[in-house]
């Protein structure tokens, strides 16, 4: 249809055009421009899902943003593959359309953007010139905006800094300022003279930086102009280490080092010291006299800390700077941690002349960090990393593996039907439950792997540098471990998991999607069966993206009132004449168009909608029987009551109290329970149905024979009527199993004096038999479809005389 109306339309188009279904992200259509554009011959897309066409995770990421309706119009820049393999630049814009009432559909625009490429690249041409002119200067350039986003350095910047190889390539701007922070011996100072720039933008200085490396920069800061006005900063780098050497025992005298809240000590170049600071002194409680002549090990050398000050020491003498943390005793044996930064002085020809010792007393924040951590980066109930530390290692997992193109799996963990084990058992059972999970998991990996809780019974493990074979074989020792019993407290039960699995860089290069891709594979096991593992594939996010569409779409619907109820009539067999009607919800999206219940009630079941939307679906209900039986009338209306509604502490009273507001005989309302509510919590129901017959509302059980069918709750539970599937039905004239299943519900039925509904009835042949073998009542698109209110008061409640007696539609 869409073709038919819209292809002359798109065809005359000189760009290429697709229309796209929004649900399915399917193309409908395309014209010949989008065909010849692409490369393709006529009519090769149609059919195909529009995501086959991105050519990058961008472009992936690009349609789970239109299948989430984020936008109802997206403009933007992306690469398209054609089958020869050549790649073309194009722009794309996608605007939702709305047909007509019930159709919508995503109308996407293709064009070539190959020729502004190539202006682009003229550009970048000359950008490589200017790049040019800033190596050939003498000094250390780095080039910021106003903000300190770094836009450009040269190579000498680079090299006096000693600028590793992955930060050249990453160009991250936070890295590289925390390796500037990190090589300056004095980084506070550094970091506040930075933010006093920063806060000027017209302010011009002169610093001196003094590096870990024993190098010494001046820095020039200079504010760059464009038309006027302040676009930036260019800070200029020189080497001044050599003209300062020859000023070494001027410093040593300064008043900076008498003043220095750091602890400081100078030695000869023997590494014999021959001076120490104040602060030194109050530190370690030893004056000068016992210091001088002593070596860095006489002072610092201990059982506990030797090879860590073998290590500095290492250091110091192989790049001329040592920084560790070490324990060392005051004079009267008290320990403390310090923080000691060793920096060695050398002359213009390479000679040591002195070795200068900083120490930090990191005591109290080292305790301090001990606890934050333990708060801060711990699940409080397991002792496991928690989200924040996850992250961390995630991190530190992506640059190990970006260093040698490795990989690792993420493995996001559910436990299946956990709330139950807290609904019955209690919180603090359900506690218990999860920390010997937790110890399962930890048995099941490596030293090197991370078992981690995101909260509630959701786990994430990551394993290092595992490929997809690594990750199925610890998802099978998990399930495997997992399905072993437990016993807590004497009781012996199971608890199973569903398992969802992301790569590395297969599916992410980021924390996010690494987890999100993971979680949509673990829903993806939950949806089919449970107590499984499934690898992610992209499609997933499609499907999981519509279904938060439709969550978010639903509760707009109950939000404004778009939700609408039809009734489909019950007949008695044995009058042929109507006596009620079963109240159906129904709900028409002006984007998604008619949506059938069987797609959106069992998201709403998922995510707790399926409450206030069955509180609202038993109110109208409620209202309309009331207006249908003000006139004498006692139509019986019936309405579906799903399991976690049920399960509301105020279920009963919520229901009373609709009864009085609309003054309705409560003999007029019906309450179809599945039977997955009786069984649950059976002492609890017993009472609530109890409650409910006490109010003189009548109750039946849908869809009887497909569940549980325990015959103990027929007898103790107070049940008017049993509903017959529509599966008994279907072939019930052609299937002498059928017969034999649908015979033997109506028999005890009745032996229990209850009534018996069929459903789904739709030939005459099926009414004939259900009436020989004494069903009661039946309903189906035989009498009729499930009809708005006025329909059905149209075909049932028009005659002026009482129901009974009004004109139905001929059943013979």
């Amino acid at each position: 249809m869409i073709q038919r109306q819209w292809e002359a339309l798109i065809e005359g188009m000189i760009e290429g055009v697709l229309l796209v279904d929004p649900l399915q992200l399917q193309i409908l259509a395309a014209n010949r421009s989008a065909h010849k554009l692409l490369g393709l011959p006529p009519d090769s897309l149609l059919g195909t899902p529009v995501v086959d066409l991105a050519s990058s995770p961008e472009d992936m990421f690009f349609w789970e943003d239109v299948a989430a309706g984020l936008s109802n119009n997206i403009y933007s820049e992306t690469l398209l593959k054609r089958p020869d393999d050549s790649i073309i630049h194009v722009v794309r814009r996608v605007s939702l359309v709305h047909l007509d009432l019930e159709t919508t559909l995503y109308v996407v625009a293709i064009r070539d953007h190959t020729d502004q490429r190539h202006v682009e690249t003229e550009l970048e041409k000359l950008i490589a010139e200017l790049r040019a002119t800033l190596e050939s200067t003498a000094d250390g350039i780095l080039v910021t905006d106003l903000d300190g986003g770094i836009r450009s350095y040269n190579h000498l910047f680079a090299k006096l800094w000693n600028l590793p190889e992955e930060l050249l390539t990453q160009r991250e701007d936070i890295a590289i300022y925390s390796w500037m922070d990190q090589c300056m011996v004095d980084a506070s100072y550094y970091n506040e003279r930075l933010a006093a720039i920063r806060r000027s933008p017209l302010m011009e200085a002169n610093d001196v930086l003094v590096l870990h490396s024993g190098r010494v920069l001046e820095r020039v800061t200079l504010p760059q102009y464009a038309r006027g006005r302040p676009i930036g900063r260019v800070y200029s780098f020189r080497d001044i280490s050599q003209k300062l050497a020859d000023q070494a025992r001027i410093q040593l005298a300064s008043k900076v080092f008498e003043a220095s809240t750091d602890a400081i000590f100078i030695t000869d170049k023997e590494q014999k010291i021959i001076t120490i600071n104040p602060s030194f002194e109050k530190l370690t409680q030893y004056n000068e006299v016992e210091m001088l002549g002593l070596s860095i090990e006489d002072f610092l050398i201990d059982q506990n800390n030797k090879e860590t000050l073998q290590h500095l020491l290492h250091d110091l003498n192989t790049q001329g700077f040592g920084e560790g943390e070490i324990w060392n005793r005051r004079k009267d044996g008290h320990a403390y941690l310090c923080m000691i930064s060793l920096v060695r002085v050398q002359d213009e020809h390479g000679q040591t002349l002195h070795t200068i010792g900083f120490f930090k007393d990191r005591t109290e924040s080292y305790n301090a960090k001990q606890k934050i951590e333990e708060l801060a980066f711990s699940d409080a109930l397991t002792g496991l990393p928690n989200r924040l530390l996850l992250e961390e290692r995630i991190n530190q997992s992506i640059t190990h593996a970006n260093r040698g193109n490795g990989e690792f799996a993420l493995l996001f963990l559910d436990l299946d039907n956990f709330k139950q084990i807290n609904d019955s058992l209690g919180h603090p059972f359900g506690d218990r439950v999860l920390i010997e999970v937790t110890e399962r998991l930890k048995n099941c990996l490596r030293q090197v792997d991370t078992a981690a809780r995101l909260g509630g019974d959701e786990f994430v493990l990551l394993l290092h540098q595992a490929n997809a074979g690594g990750a199925e074989i610890c998802a099978r020792r998990v399930l495997a471990d997992m399905s072993a019993p437990f016993c807590l407290d004497g009781i012996q039960f199971s608890v199973t998991c569903s398992i969802g699995i992301a790569l590395y860089p297969a599916d992410g290069n980021r924390i996010e999607d690494l987890i999100k891709n993971a979680d949509s594979a673990m829903y993806y096991v939950k949806e089919r069966g449970r107590s499984d593992f499934r690898f992610y594939q992209r499609q997933m996010n499609i499907g999981l993206l519509s279904r938060v569409k439709i969550d978010h779409a639903m509760r707009q619907a109950l939000e404004h009132q778009e939700f609408r109820l039809h009734y489909q009539p019950l007949v008695c067999l044995r009058t042929n004449q109507v006596f009620g009607a079963e109240a159906l919800i129904r709900w028409h999206d002006k984007d998604l168009g008619e949506v059938s219940p069987a797609k959106f009630i069992p998201i709403a079941e998922e995510t707790g909608l399926i409450i206030a939307l069955g509180s609202w679906v038993m109110h109208t209900a409620i209202a309309q029987a009331a207006s249908w039986n003000k006139d004498g009338r006692h139509l019986r209306i019936s309405i579906n009551v799903s399991a976690l509604q049920f399960q509301q502490a105020n279920f009963v009273d919520t229901l009373a109290n609709a009864l009085d507001d609309a003054h309705l005989d409560p003999g007029c309302i019906e309450l179809e329970l599945t039977e997955s509510i009786l069984i649950r919590d059976i002492d609890e129901t017993l009472k609530k149905l109890h409650a409910i017959a006490k109010l003189g509302v009548r109750m039946s059980i849908d869809d009887f024979g497909t569940g549980y069918s325990s015959l103990s709750y027929l007898k103790r539970f107070p049940i008017n009527k049993l509903k017959i599937d529509r599966s008994f039905i279907m072939n019930l004239t052609k299937d002498e199993s059928d017969i034999a299943i649908v015979t033997a519900i109506i028999s005890l039925a009745h032996a229990l004096k209850l009534k018996v509904i069929a459903e789904g009835v739709e030939t005459e042949e099926q009414r004939e038999l259900l009436c020989e073998l004494n069903c009661n009542e039946i309903q189906g698109y035989l009498i009729a479809k499930a009809l708005n209110p006025h329909e059905f008061e149209a075909n049932f409640l028009q005659a002026e005389t009482p129901l009974e007696q009004s004109a139905l539609h001929k059943l013979s």
